[in-house]
């Protein structure tokens, strides 16, 4: 497995270091009852005060924790293969999935800092994404464009207005929402019939919509603490990130052809 992925070790040296740190951090936190190291290992702030030590807190933020390690080593790893001939928007798409890759980390790693500002970043990336998704797509599809547009391009207003000082009503941002979820619950129907993209990257794509969900049921317990809500959002990040990265991986990937899988179109 490390030697069919491009950047296997680099990406496998990178996740046992930040594994190592991860089970410090624990020691120190389950030892001295700080968790500050942990706290800013996984949710990548300071520790709030008064938040302590207790065994569901630690449990939240190893979840949290085990979920970076696994999104750095899927993301780091690279496609399968050598260096494949790709046309020119296959190329650019790619590029754009991995910048999107990277802002969705800095989204969830400086929103406490400046949210409009990643806000806006995030989705201007993401709007460049969906515009070039269908170019490669076969087929032009009009309404899953327009779907993304409206949605990303929509927030990317809404944050330049945001920060100008000029919010806009919560309906906007509501039906900016709705059509973000429409673009991806569409342009995950067209990954699943095309060929260049395998099945775990569509199924990652999958759970990044529906886990969050399923998992903040389970936790309504914990939700509480400042913690638990931190937590869940840290595992829908990776499970975004995953999806973003592996679908720019699956595109490099030599033994993959731009077929479909069924006949008929999305």
């Amino acid at each position: 497995m490390l030697r069919r992925h491009r950047s296997a070790l680099p990406a496998l040296l990178v996740t046992g270091l930040y594994g190592a740190a991860l089970t410090l951090a624990v020691i120190v936190a389950m030892v001295s009852g700080d968790l500050g190291p942990l706290w800013w290992l996984t949710l990548f702030a300071t520790v709030t005060e008064g938040v302590a030590a207790t065994g569901q807190n630690l449990l939240l933020l190893v979840l949290a924790g085990l979920s970076w390690a696994w999104g750095i080593w899927q993301v780091l790893r690279g496609p399968l293969g050598g260096p494949p001939q790709q046309d020119r928007n296959t190329l650019r798409l790619r590029v754009a999935l991995y910048v999107a890759t990277a802002t969705t980390w800095l989204l969830y790693g400086i929103e406490s800092w400046i949210w409009a500002d990643a806000t806006v970043i995030v989705s201007a990336v993401m709007w460049v994404v969906v515009l070039l998704f269908m170019r490669v797509l076969d087929g032009d599809r009009p309404y899953m464009r327009g779907a993304g547009v409206l949605g990303y391009g929509g927030f990317t207003v809404i944050g330049v207005l945001d920060l100008v000082g000029r919010p806009v009503p919560d309906e906007v941002e509501m039906i900016c929402g709705l059509a973000d979820l429409a673009w991806t619950v569409l342009i995950l129907r067209a990954q699943w019939r095309d060929d260049r993209w395998e099945t775990a990257t569509v199924a990652y794509g999958i759970a990044a919509l529906v886990v969050p969900i399923f998992l903040m049921l389970a936790a309504l317990p914990f939700l509480e603490e400042e913690s638990g809500a931190e937590a869940l959002g840290a595992v829908s990040s990776v499970l975004m990130m995953i999806w973003l990265a592996r679908s720019a991986h699956d595109l490099a990937a030599p033994n993959h052809r731009p077929a479909t899988r069924t006949a008929s179109g999305a």
